[in-house]
């Protein structure tokens, strides 16, 4: 399931980016090489220095900023990367079964810090609601609105899931860390399916301000 949301987050994210067909090749390929990495076991060397977790996460979040910034915003298609943060909600389904197989802390999943599953469910209500192709100004500040709480929920569970990764930076969960995003599949979420959010939101929010 989870290797379907990771495909589901590319397609809509090259169908949102006006079917880029560079950014889609270049996505396929570094999942393929995080997934390849992964079933290795290259993540789990977390005595590494650096930690090898932490070569997955930097490289596609600068390469997306950047390319956010280049995206001309006549190209970027809002409906589709609205439809790229629905997948959060069977995201933060999948983290509480991990929690239950006590692979991640229950603060990672919707019982505990994590409140990312209010972003999945309100960008289903969103699209519902077409809000994507209403033109008024304040609709497009509600937008905008949405978008920045979505960054701050994303970044707050970046957070906790950084934190509470056997890792050195670990300060949180070590009665139960979080070691499922070191192995295959999961691997591609901070890796793929994260900067994919990210990517959504900052050019929703590069299309509304142009608007």
């Amino acid at each position: 399931m989870f290797t379907i949301v990771m495909l589901a987050a590319l397609a809509l994210l090259y169908l949102g980016t006006g079917r880029d067909k560079r950014l889609l090749i270049v996505s396929v390929l570094w999942a393929t090489a995080i997934g390849l990495l992964a079933r290795a076991g290259f993540f789990e060397a977390v005595q590494a220095t650096p930690p090898h977790m932490l070569l997955a996460v930097p490289p596609p979040v600068i390469l997306l900023i950047w390319y956010s910034i280049k995206i001309p915003a006549v190209r970027i298609q809002p409906g589709w990367l609205l439809a790229v943060h629905t997948l959060r909600l069977p995201v933060e389904l999948i983290l509480y079964q991990l929690y239950l197989q006590k692979k991640v802390p229950v603060i990672m999943t919707f019982k505990g810090w994590n409140f990312d599953i209010l972003v999945g469910l309100s960008a289903i209500l969103l699209l519902l609601a077409g809000i994507t192709r209403r033109k008024r100004r304040s609709v497009a500040i509600v937008f905008r609105a949405w978008n920045i709480a979505g960054l701050v929920f994303l970044a707050i569970i970046v957070s906790i899931a950084v934190l509470s990764a056997p890792l050195p930076l670990q300060r949180l969960a070590f009665d139960q860390p979080n070691v499922a995003l070191l192995s295959f599949p999961y691997t591609w979420l901070p890796a793929v399916v994260v900067p994919a959010v990210l990517l959504a939101h900052l050019l929703c929010l590069k299309k509304s301000t142009v608007a």
